[in-house]
């Protein structure tokens, strides 16, 4: 096993990192040599919940330190710890299990994550030292994926460059890539994900990769991946296009995610939708008025070419359903109305199966990656009428804007099919311990902890 920068699996020479709950300090303080104490009470340490304090032995060298944590289990409780720390190697010390291990290793390579493809002078890092768990790896991989790839910049991460990431994975664990792009799109009929992205001089185009046994149940993942919204001719402000290159951030989620089940091998059989365009403004720009007919059938109405997303997904939603999948879910960067209402930590989740939502809920919780549950509140659907077409792809009132949406593509998914929604940011606005400014997973970790449920 390859390990990341950051680990090493050598821990004679590492220096001791003792974590302690500060219910459980006094009684771990009085453990400790009478120097160790004295230097502790003097920087006043309790052991509170994210604070850090090393000491040095008598000749001034870095001796030890300890780390405080109240939730043993919370990734992020620990994704301070490797910045802050002195350099070399750390050994943790007084974990309660194994799954406070586990937690620490993946909080400590999300805390030492940073976005450096066009940086120069790459520090070297702190290591943890010690056994590492693979799966654990894993889960940062696909963290470290969804969080790379929203951040590379449009230039360098179009239609063309995510199909590739997309050939790459699927080379890398025996998978099948097909892909329809350009005008084949409607000779294939896949006419919403075409006008949205025909403007653009990337050709649009719907990737389509399968893995897995067929006697295994059938999950289809898809994303949105609208690599760069301008807003179409319902042009965006400057402010808001500013990080218009994360909205391909649920193809990197469910990329990510169908990376994470073939490298742990899950008994499962994959097909992962991803529709990647890139919402421009060109002379054949669809236009608001505009009438499509989708690959459903369903005729819609453009309200607004800046609710594209939902456009694209529709195609592909109708494709996954013609799959007759277990279980279909979708990750999308769908609405700043989410945000609204949850904030930028809490995806948004849809299901139209209550057992699949409190499934996917309560892996959130237990992986500490948690959602929010929202209504599939149908009265909402007279939000979306068309006075000349079946619907219309955006409300003409700023009224429940994330349920609108979800409702919306809720009408492309075939009766019987157990689907779930995410209604993603896939976004930090700012720094925090483990969590850097710009591009995040959010959810994923529950996502694939349902998928491993659903796999035994």
């Amino acid at each position: 096993m390859t390990l990341p920068p950051g680990y090493t699996p050598d821990s004679a020479a590492a220096l001791p990192l003792h974590v302690v709950a500060k219910s459980g300090f006094a009684a771990w303080l009085a453990t400790q040599p009478p120097a160790v104490q004295a230097w502790l009470a003097a920087q006043r340490f309790d052991a509170g919940a994210g604070s850090l304090q090393s000491w040095a032995d008598a000749e001034g060298r870095v001796a030890g330190a300890v780390l405080g944590v109240e939730d043993a289990l919370d990734p992020y409780a620990y994704a301070h710890a490797p910045r802050a720390l002195p350099a070399g190697d750390w050994h943790a010390i007084g974990l309660p299990d194994a799954d406070a291990l586990r937690a620490l290793q993946l909080g400590w390579g999300l805390g030492l994550y940073r976005f450096d493809r066009y940086k120069t002078g790459k520090p070297v890092p702190t290591r943890l030292a010690g056994d590492i768990d693979a799966e654990g790896l894993d889960l940062l991989a696909a963290c470290v994926r969804v969080r790379d790839l929203v951040n590379t910049p449009t230039e360098h991460m179009g239609p063309d460059e995510l199909e590739a990431t997309a050939r790459t994975i699927a080379q890398a664990h025996g998978a099948q890539l097909t892909v329809i792009a350009g005008d084949d799109l409607l000779a294939h009929n896949f006419p919403t994900i075409h006008a949205v992205g025909r403007a653009s001089h990337r050709a649009p185009r719907l990737l389509e990769l399968t893995w897995g046994e067929p006697t295994h149940p059938h999950i289809v993942l898809c994303g949105k991946g609208v690599c760069f919204d301008t807003g179409g001719l319902d042009l965006k402000a400057a402010a808001g296009m500013r990080n218009m290159k994360k909205d391909m951030g649920g193809a990197a989620h469910a990329l990510a995610l169908a990376e994470l089940v073939m490298a742990r091998k899950l008994r499962l059989r994959i097909t992962l939708l991803i529709a990647a365009v890139e919402n421009a403004v060109g002379p054949n720009a669809f236009r608001p008025g505009d009438i499509i007919t989708t690959r459903k059938g369903v005729s819609v109405e453009i309200d607004n070419t800046d609710a594209e997303g939902r456009l694209v997904l529709c195609d592909a939603l109708t494709r996954a359903c013609e799959l007759a999948p277990d279980l279909l879910l979708d990750f999308a960067t769908l609405t700043g109305a989410a945000r609204i209402a949850l904030g930028p930590d809490l995806p948004a989740l849809y299901a139209n199966d209550d057992a699949l939502a409190d499934a996917w809920l309560r892996a959130g919780m237990q992986a500490r990656d948690p959602l929010w549950r929202m209504p599939l509140w149908r009265p909402y659907l007279r939000y979306l009428t068309s006075g000349i077409a079946d619907l219309a792809n955006s409300s003409n009132t700023t009224m429940a804007g994330s349920v609108t949406a979800a409702l919306y593509l809720e009408r492309f998914v075939s009766e019987g099919t157990r689907w779930a929604h995410l209604d993603v940011y896939a976004w930090n606005d700012s720094d925090r311990p483990g969590r850097p400014a710009g591009g995040e997973a959010m959810g994923l970790r529950a996502a694939y902890a349902l998928l491993k449920t659903r796999s035994a």
